[in-house]
């Protein structure tokens, strides 16, 4: 079974085009770089997001929740933030 790859043209807007040449340019690097890295690091990111959501409601159906009240003191003191 083979596995075919989705070849359709994407389109960014020209805006960015001229973003992206003049972080290629100040580089050294081609725009296929600076794209490319861009979405690996998006993808990184997302995936990295959706682990940790998928943990958050794993850990909530399993009944380790904390009281909305408990957290947002938890992050306020981390941050030195007065309530």
């Amino acid at each position: 079974m083979s596995t075919s790859i989705p070849t359709e043209p994407i389109t960014i807007r020209t805006r960015k085009v001229s973003e992206i040449d003049a972080l290629a340019s100040a580089m050294a690097r081609s725009r296929n770089d600076i794209v490319n890295q861009a979405i690996e690091h998006s993808l990184e990111a997302n995936a990295w997001q959706m682990e940790r959501i998928e943990a958050g409601v794993g850990a909530a159906r399993a009944g380790h929740v904390g009281l909305a009240e408990d957290v947002f003191a938890r992050i306020a003191e981390s941050h030195g933030w007065v309530r």
